[in-house]
């Protein structure tokens, strides 16, 4: 039997077309043609200073999501803990489960501090990248390095923009207490002193970790028994890494008896395997532009894309994130799909797709929920 497949929205604009207002009305109705089509979860990222994406805040955005759907389970995917603190966070995601409740999914990741660390390995020596390989017939890449990108002063300025002067994000085991303890609520100052949390305390809300390597998120989501995203569509090279650390990392909770485990992908399917090559021709292009440290632009048509020269450097660049979109026909991805979700363990997909028309986009996901289904 299949696992269940999800959506990952970042509400890309596209050339032609760099309308914010048009970006989010476009997740909208995806969203509403995703339950539909019997999509298990829909996710909003969170992502500042990008030109080409308008999803910066989840909670806002799932807000409007959950107005036009009826059941899908709705989520981020992720709030990025570096930028707000623990009680933005649940005072947010306790005013979505008040009006429409059970519906939500809190997925955390570790940006602030994830990105200090990334900038200090900049500095350091690091022995040769490991070489792309083949395990049981899905590719394992080369790891692309963000250090560059992270050290930059464009995101350093980004960095200054999104915290107050001199705030220090708290380490991912800080936050999740505190999240935790105001969910649970009320929290106290052992002399008598209590706050709780309106809207918050008491959300009903599933907590989720997502994480591109095996390091802290990974284990610490093993360690407290909670379900945890790897990202194969952002690290495709350390998505092995961060499920054996999940795994090896778990101890049964409250919430969970065994892992859970949910494995991310970049797709684009359409009627056969020309038509959906072409179309996804830009995203090399696209992944360029975030590569080279400006953020995603609008999503590129495809003579755009048929324009750029590439040179051996900027194919180098985007290989990893290529080779490891999984276009095709609706038999051809899912069984790339099916190799992802084998050689992980993975219990649920989440599907990240970008096309430059938003009916090739919408398309895509309904041919494969069809042919997933069987």
């Amino acid at each position: 039997m299949s696992v269940p497949l999800s959506i990952l929205d970042l509400s890309p604009l596209v050339s032609g077309d760099p309308s914010v207002g048009a970006a989010l009305r476009r997740t909208l109705d995806l969203a509403k043609q995703a339950e539909q089509f019997g999509y298990h979860r829909y996710w909003v990222a969170e992502h500042h200073f990008t030109p080409g994406v308008a999803s910066s805040q989840p909670a806002l955005l799932l807000g409007q999501i959950a107005a036009v759907t009826d059941h899908i389970r709705l989520g981020s995917g992720a709030v990025q803990t570096g930028h707000q603190t623990a009680l933005t966070i649940v005072e947010q995601f306790g005013l979505l489960d008040a009006l429409y409740p059970g519906r939500f999914d809190l997925g955390i990741g570790r940006s602030g501090q994830a990105k200090k660390e990334i900038q200090a390995s900049a500095r350091e020596e690091h022995p040769a990248q490991a070489e792309e390989r083949v395990v049981d017939g899905l590719l394992i890449p080369k790891p692309f390095s963000w250090a560059p990108i992270f050290a930059s002063k464009r995101t350093a300025l980004a960095s200054s923009l999104l915290s107050q002067p001199g705030a220090e994000p708290l380490g991912l085991t800080e936050i999740l207490d505190q999240i935790g303890g105001l969910l649970a609520g009320p929290v106290g100052d052992g002399e008598g002193n209590e706050v709780v949390a309106v809207p918050g305390a008491g959300a009903d809300l599933e907590v989720w970790l997502l994480g591109s390597s095996g390091g802290e998120s990974a284990r610490t989501a093993g360690a407290r028994g909670l379900p945890f995203a790897a990202n194969y569509h952002v690290a495709p090279a350390k998505v092995l890494e961060a499920a054996e650390a999940y795994r090896e990392s778990f101890v049964p909770s409250a919430t969970l008896s065994a892992p859970r485990l949910m494995v991310s992908a970049d797709v684009l399917v359409a009627e056969d395997d020309e038509t959906a090559q072409r179309l996804a021709a830009p995203f090399a292009l696209w992944v360029h532009s975030i590569r080279t440290g400006l953020g995603a632009v609008p999503f590129p048509s495809i003579e755009e894309a048929a324009a750029f020269t590439w040179t051996d450097e900027a194919r180098a660049l985007v290989k990893d994130r290529v080779d490891t979109q999984f276009v095709g026909s609706p038999q051809t991805v899912a069984e790339k799909l099916r190799t992802l979700q084998r050689v992980t363990g993975a219990d649920e997909l989440l599907i990240t797709t970008i096309a430059h028309d938003h009916a090739d986009r919408v398309r895509s996901y309904e041919l494969l929920a069809k042919e997933w289904r069987g």
